[in-house]
Order: structure tokens, then C-alpha cells, then sequence
């Protein structure tokens, strides 16, 4: 599996107010990456680019200003963009990792078999989950906590723990006695 050239680091969600602004959810622990790593494509592949100025947060937003976006009904027409940089301009990150940096990497469970790789990292409301692309059979979730799975980029080796559990009709090994309906 490829890693990606360009990874989304915000999209638009709406306009706000008369004079062509936006709210941008941001992706990047830093916003500031939206306006000075490069210039923000609004495709994955596609050379289309928009340059965004940040005036101020929001509780969930920040609040920006598109070049050549003059008013709402321009401005409307963002809304649901995506806004990606080419991955190669974003800085490097002293603790962590970029999630499209973990696409491709191999997955073993706690017994250092291969179960798999990491096809991408989603967030559906809820926080991160690996979805897993296993050597044979379905793709599964799995949560990306440290409780869960623990990443050693070095290695490129994903370690999840009680691997079972998250394999359809799986059975979590939890320590619980098997035999608990055995009641004297």
C-alpha cells in the first residue's frame, strides 16, 4: 500500500458572516500549518490551491479569510472543502507521527505474528481507530490507545493487544473465569 502524498489537514465547514470568511475545522495540532507550509490543495491529487489567512478561534473553528473569496455566496461554495498539503512541507514532529505515516505498516499481535497491515486511520466522532487489513478475511477497528495498540515506527510494526476480541464473533480475553455459570 502507497502512503499518501498529500495529507488533509482541515476542511472548510461553512461560511460566516457577509464578507466571505470561513470556518475551518483544522486537523494539525498547530493551525498555523495552514497558512506557512506550502500551499493548500483542494484535492488529493488536483493542482486547484486556495490560500487561507487565520483571524481567530473559535470554540471548534477558526475563523479565516480565502485570497479572491470576497463575500458569503462565494464564500458558500467552500463549504466541505478539503485542504490538503503535500507531506514532504509539513514539519517533523519531535513526539509522534503523522497518521498517514502509519499507512502500510506492518500489524502483529502480542505474540509478534503478522496479522496484517494499517490501511488507514479513521475518526468516525469517537476517537482514532487503526482499521487493519489482515492477511485473510475482513478488515476490523481497532481503537489507537495505548491500551489497544502501541506504535514503534521504527520497527514500522503496529502491536495490538488482544487480537481476538477484535476479530468478528472474536472473544475478548479479559482474565474473567470461563467457567463463571459453574455455581455450587
Amino acid at each position: 500500500m502507497t502512503k499518501p502524498t498529500r495529507i488533509c489537514v482541515g476542511q472548510i465547514a461553512t461560511s460566516h458572516g457577509v464578507r466571505g470568511l470561513v470556518k475551518v475545522h483544522c486537523f494539525a495540532d498547530d493551525p498555523d500549518v495552514l497558512q506557512t507550509c506550502g500551499p493548500l490543495y483542494t484535492s488529493e491529487t488536483g493542482d486547484k490551491t486556495l490560500t487561507l489567512m487565520l483571524k481567530n478561534a473559535t470554540n471548534t473553528h477558526w475563523l479565516a479569510s480565502v485570497d479572491g473569496i470576497p463575500d458569503k455566496t462565494a464564500a458558500d461554495r467552500l463549504r466541505g472543502t478539503k485542504l490538503y498539503l503535500d507531506r514532504d512541507t509539513l514539519p517533523d514532529l519531535e513526539d509522534g507521527y503523522y497518521h498517514a505515516d502509519l499507512i502500510g505498516l506492518a500489524v502483529r499481535n502480542d505474540k509478534g505474528e503478522v496479522v496484517g497491515e494499517v490501511a488507514s486511520v479513521d475518526n468516525f466522532g469517537a476517537g482514532d481507530l487503526f482499521d487493519i487489513k489482515p492477511v485473510t478475511g475482513h478488515n476490523f477497528f481497532v481503537p489507537f490507545h495505548e491500551d489497544y495498540a502501541t506504535v514503534d515506527e521504527a520497527s514500522h510494526v503496529v502491536t495490538i493487544r488482544n487480537y481476538d476480541g477484535f476479530l468478528p464473533g472474536g472473544k475478548p480475553d479479559d482474565g474473567a473465569d470461563d467457567h463463571q455459570d459453574d455455581k455450587v
